[in-house]
């Protein structure tokens, strides 16, 4: 386990991890939704980190870092924004997972020329969406002031003994992982739940997004259908599409290895 370290930034003292090294930009990643810097499964990130530099930090409120959590999407992709620029982070890879993948969009938008190459993993362009629903269970399972393991294995895999195991075996990673920082707050969980509620979606500004990005997703994501994962693959002008079978919204977790080298391809073109 690396060092957490720390910087300062105009929304609070920011937690982040670095690890890696080697040519080419740093990658830097986004967490999902009630999801911390220590919530990145070990067996996703080693293969990642083995040639290129990789950054995950917790955004302002989250985990191991200070300030208050933002209300609003546009607000979460701000603080991102903040610690590229406390970090000094001109251009780098972006990849944001769940509502970091909402996030990435959002701060892709904002300073394109900063983003080389964008990785939206289990994500949509959020706001009405034609095509599937999420499953009706998933409001009420979110709101759970606590998920157990049941709650885990429903909302991030699919309903086969195969993906179960590989949640279990995910979990079994993330607890054995050391000095983990704190979990994410009441407070902080709300305010994450309004940003999500309240935003309208980037939808009509996909065509924006020039650079070229990776868009993936499990078959039977029951949070966020796949259907949205293919609206940005058909709607932002240089995308890849990429379905994981027998998965669902952790897919990179049941399929680390595989995942992660489709994610060094991709920035290594």
């Amino acid at each position: 386990m690396t060092t957490l370290q720390h910087v300062e930034t105009r929304f609070g003292t920011l937690a982040y991890r670095e690890e890696g090294n080697g040519p080419g930009l740093p990658l830097v990643l986004c967490q999902r939704f009630r999801g911390t810097l220590d919530d990145w499964d070990p067996d996703f990130l080693a293969p990642l980190m083995a040639n290129r530099r990789m950054i995950r930090f917790d955004s302002a409120g989250i985990g191991g870092s200070q300030g208050a959590v933002p209300d609003s999407l546009d607000g979460i992709a701000e603080v991102a924004i903040a610690f590229l620029d406390a970090m000094k982070l001109d251009k780098v890879d972006l990849l944001g997972w769940s509502l970091g993948g909402f996030v990435a969009q959002h701060v892709a938008l904002a300073v394109p020329k900063r983003i080389r190459r964008l990785i939206i993993a289990g994500s949509g362009p959020g706001g009405p969406s034609e095509g599937p629903e999420p499953h009706p269970r998933v409001r009420e399972v979110m709101a759970h002031p606590q998920n157990g393991e049941e709650d885990f294995l429903f909302l991030f895999y699919a309903d086969s003994d195969t993906s179960r195991a590989a949640g279990r075996a995910n979990l079994a990673r993330l607890t054995a992982v050391p000095n983990r920082v704190p979990d994410v707050t009441a407070a902080g969980f709300m305010s994450q739940l309004k940003a999500i509620g309240t935003a309208k979606g980037v939808r009509d500004r996909l065509a924006e997004l020039s650079m070229p990005v990776l868009v993936a997703n499990g078959a039977h994501d029951v949070m966020i259908p796949a259907y949205r994962s293919y609206i940005i693959s058909q709607e932002a002008p240089d995308a890849k599409l990429i379905l994981y079978p027998d998965a669902g919204h952790a897919f990179l977790f049941q399929y680390p290895q595989e995942f992660a080298a489709e994610v060094s391809r991709f920035l290594a073109d």
